[in-house]
């Protein structure tokens, strides 16, 4: 990708075998013939993402892309077995911060649902290309968003 600058990861303390891996869902659908993007407020710091977390046991990689989209912003839909990208950054937590890496696979979503498990927890936005690239922190999340083709998906 032309312009690309990957971010450096800043193990800290930590080890490089302290790295963890979460996976998450790049939620679109297409409304009115224009592409949107589900975009959700982080528990913590209100910042703009989308659903990722921990491997989930008996799950795929994919699996667990679709539960976290499903758990974090409501949406339920077609995920493909194919990630997208991947992008790395720091998680928060009250005793450190932990270095993460997180392997994206798109969503075409179907269905949005009213209610789902974080919904008090969470604000749900549908917004264009642009807007949910400009409203992620994380530029490589960024440049996902505006370098994904649903038609090539």
């Amino acid at each position: 990708m032309k312009g690309l600058q990957q971010q450096e990861i800043e193990l800290g303390d930590a080890s490089k075998t302290d790295l963890r891996t979460q996976f998450a869902a790049l939620c679109y659908r297409i409304k009115n013939d224009k592409l949107q993007f589900c975009v959700i407020t982080s528990r913590g710091s209100g910042r703009w993402i989308i659903p990722k977390g921990w491997p989930m046991d008996g799950q795929t990689p994919m699996d667990a892309a679709a539960t976290e989209a499903y758990e974090e912003a409501g949406v339920r839909g077609k995920i493909l077995s194919r990630p997208i990208g991947v992008f790395s950054y720091s998680k928060t937590r009250p005793e450190d911060d932990l270095p993460c890496i997180a392997v994206v696979y798109p969503l075409r979503v179907k269905k949005v649902l009213r209610t789902w498990p974080e919904k008090k927890e969470r604000d749900r936005k549908w917004v264009s290309r642009k807007k949910a690239a400009a409203m992620v922190d994380d530029v490589e999340l960024g440049d996902i968003i505006l370098s994904f083709r649903p038609e090539t998906a």
